[in-house]
C-alpha cells in the first residue's frame, strides 16, 4: 500500500490517496486501486475525509515528518546512512524538499537505489527496499516510478539548479561537456540520427552537464536533439545559465565547442573561458610558428605534466553583429594563446603517420591502389613509369615534414589572465564530466533509454542527475583520501552496506556494530560514523 497525492488543477487542492496495487486475472496484468482518505491543507498536513473522521481511524499516520514505527524491523543501513549524511551535507535533501515537498523522499529512495544496485533496473527496486532502510519507507513499484518521474515539472527542476548553484565554490570554473544516450524509442521528439560519440547505430539524444571544477559536483544538465553538434549549444548554455542567475560563470570546454561565433558570444556576455582549439587555425598557427623553436627549451618543461609550455598574449578580432542596425561592432579583445609539446605524443604521431606511409607505398608499388587514399597519393608520393626500371615510388619529403610539424602540440585559450601550466591543470580536471558520463551509462544503466513518453524521460534524467550528484562527491572523496588503491568504488559500498538498523515502537534507532575499517571508510568520505550499539 501507497500513500498517493494527486493535485486537482481545477480549484488547486490536493487530494490523497491510500493506493493498494493487485493482479489482475482476467487483464493478465499490474492494477492499483485508490481510496480517498483527505486533501492536504495549507501546512502540508493531511485533512481526513468526513468518512474516515467518523470512523477515528486516520490518527498519526496523516502528519507529516516522521512515522512512528509500529512493528519491529531490521534492515540494512550503513551504505543507506551514508547517502542521508552526504544528502544532508551538500544541501541535496533540504533543496529537494524545497523543489519537490511532496514527492522528494520518493526521489531519494530511487536514486540511492540506482547507486547501491549498480546497473540493476528499477522493476527491482521492490526486493531491494524490503530489506533497506531508505528515505521512502515503502516500496515504489515500476508504475508509481512512472508517475514520480511524470510528476516532476520543469519549474521544479530550475529552482532546484539554482539552489544546488549558490552552494557551488565561487569563482571556480565550470566543465561543460555533452555525450550521447542512445534510444529505441522513435516517439520522443528530441531522438534523433547524430554523430554518436560511441559508434552507436541507434537514434540519439544529447545530453550537455556543467561541473564545478573545484568541487567536482554538477549542478545543471539540459537535454538536447541528438543532431545537434556541440558548437551549437554555447548560446544556449549561456543564456540558461543567466535565466539561473549565474551571470558571471567561467567555462572550460574541449575543441569541439570552438568556433568564432561562441567565442565573440563569450566575450559578448563578459564570460570567462578556457578552451580548447585546433592547432591548424591560421591565428594559432601564425603565433605558434613565431615561437617554435623556444617551446621545447628545458626552462619551459615541467615535469609533473609531462609537457613543454608557453602562454603567448595576443589579440582577438572582436565582432559583435547588430541585426536591428544592420552593422556589425568590430574590436580587439585580450586572448592569451596556451601553447603545448608533448614528446612522447609527437614521437606516437610520427610512428603512426610513417606506418601509414609505408602502407600507401606499399599499394602504389603493387599496383593495388584504393580510391579513399588517392588523395593521400597524391599529396605525399610522386609515382614514375619507366620501361626500364618499371614503377617507382618517390616520396616526397617536404609535404611529410610539413604534416610531422605539428605532431604533439595542442592549444589552449583563455580570455583570463594565468600561465599555460595554471591553464592546463584546470583543463586536465575536465575529466570529471567523462567520469560522470561514465557513470551514468555504467552504473546508472543510462546507456540505453527505454522510456517512451516526454515526461517520464524528463523526470527520469533528473532523477539519475540526482544520483550522480552523489556518485560525484563519493567519487572525489575516493580520489582525494586515494581510496582507490584499496577498493573500488561499488567495493566501498559494499563494506558499509551490510551495516545493520535496529527499530521498535517506542525505542529509539539503534545500529550494529561497526568495524574499525568500515568507521575509517565513513571518515575517509567525508561523513561521521552512525552511532553503534
Amino acid at each position: 500500500m501507497a500513500i498517493v497525492h494527486v493535485k486537482n488543477k481545477q480549484n488547486g487542492t490536493t487530494y490523497v490517496y491510500e493506493s493498494t496495487s493487485y493482479w489482475d486475472k482476467d487483464k493478465k496484468q499490474s492494477r492499483s486501486k485508490r481510496v480517498c482518505i483527505g486533501k492536504l491543507d495549507d501546512q502540508g498536513n493531511i485533512i481526513p475525509s468526513k468518512r474516515l473522521s467518523d470512523q477515528g481511524s486516520f490518527a498519526q499516520s496523516t502528519k507529516r515528518g516522521p512515522v512512528p514505527v509500529t512493528e519491529s524491523a531490521r534492515n540494512f543501513y550503513g551504505a543507506t546512512y551514508l547517502m542521508d549524511a552526504i544528502g544532508n551535507k551538500l544541501g541535496i535533501t533540504d533543496d529537494l524538499k524545497q523543489c519537490f515537498p511532496d514527492t522528494y523522499k520518493q526521489m531519494l529512495s530511487v536514486a540511492y537505489y540506482l547507486i547501491l544496485e549498480e546497473s540493476n533496473p528499477l522493476s527491482r527496486f521492490e526486493k531491494w527496499g524490503s530489506i533497506h532502510k531508505h528515505p521512502y519507507g515503502l516500496n515504489i513499484p515500476s508504475q508509481r516510478s512512472s508517475e514520480l518521474f511524470a510528476s516532476i515539472t520543469e519549474e521544479a527542476k530550475e529552482k532546484f539548479f539554482r539552489l544546488q548553484g549558490k552552494r557551488r565554490i565561487e569563482n571556480e570554473y565550470w566543465a561543460y561537456d555533452t555525450t550521447t544516450i542512445s534510444s529505441y524509442s522513435s516517439a520522443l521528439k528530441q531522438v534523433q540520427y547524430g554523430k554518436n560519440k560511441e559508434d552507436d547505430r541507434l537514434h540519439q539524444l544529447n545530453l550537455a552537464l556543467v561541473f564545478g571544477e573545484g568541487s567536482g559536483l554538477p549542478f545543471y544538465y539540459r537535454k538536447l536533439a541528438g543532431n545537434i553538434p556541440d558548437s551549437k549549444t554555447v548560446k544556449t548554455l549561456v543564456q540558461d545559465l543567466d535565466v539561473l542567475g549565474f551571470s558571471k560563470v567561467k567555462l572550460v570546454m574541449d575543441r569541439g565547442f570552438y568556433s568564432e561565433a561562441n567565442i565573440n558570444g563569450l566575450y559578448k556576455e563578459h564570460l570567462k573561458f578556457l578552451i580548447a582549439t585546433k592547432t591548424s587555425l591560421t591565428f594559432v598557427k601564425k603565433i605558434l610558428d613565431a615561437v617554435y623553436d623556444d617551446i621545447s627549451m628545458f626552462s619551459n618543461y615541467d615535469n609533473n605534466l609531462g609537457v613543454y609550455s608557453i602562454t603567448v598574449p595576443s589579440e582577438w578580432n572582436y565582432t559583435q553583429e547588430r541585426p536591428y542596425k544592420n552593422d556589425a561592432i568590430k574590436d580587439k579583445r585580450r586572448i592569451y594563446i596556451h601553447l603545448y609539446y608533448n614528446i612522447d605524443k609527437a614521437a606516437e604521431d610520427a610512428k603512426k603517420f610513417d606506418s601509414l606511409l609505408s602502407e600507401l607505398q606499399k599499394e602504389l608499388l603493387s599496383g593495388n591502389r584504393l580510391e579513399r587514399h588517392e588523395s593521400q597519393y597524391k599529396k605525399y608520393f610522386e609515382v614514375k613509369k619507366t620501361p626500364k626500371k618499371g614503377v617507382q615510388v618517390i616520396a616526397k619529403s617536404d609535404a611529410i615534414k610539413a604534416a610531422k610539424r605539428y605532431y604533439g602540440y595542442f592549444t589552449l585559450l583563455s580570455n583570463e589572465k594565468m600561465d599555460s601550466k595554471t591553464a592546463l591543470y584546470i583543463y586536465r580536471t575536465k575529466d570529471v564530466v567523462e567520469k560522470a558520463f561514465g557513470n551514468l551509462k555504467e552504473r546508472l544503466n543510462m546507456r540505453r533509454m527505454l522510456v517512451s513518453s516526454e515526461k517520464s524521460l524528463n523526470g527520469k534524467l533528473f532523477v539519475e542527475f540526482i544520483a550522480l550528484i552523489f556518485l560525484s562527491y563519493i567519487n572525489k572523496q575516493m580520489k582525494d583520501q586515494r581510496l582507490f588503491e584499496t577498493y573500488t568504488m561499488q567495493e566501498a559500498l559494499d563494506k558499509l552496506d551490510v551495516i545493520e538498523c535496529f527499530e521498535h515502537p517506542g525505542q529509539k534507532l539503534r545500529v550494529g556494530e561497526l568495524l574499525e575499517k568500515q568507521k575509517k571508510l565513513y571518515i575517509d568520505l567525508g561523513v561521521a560514523p552512525p552511532a553503534s550499539l
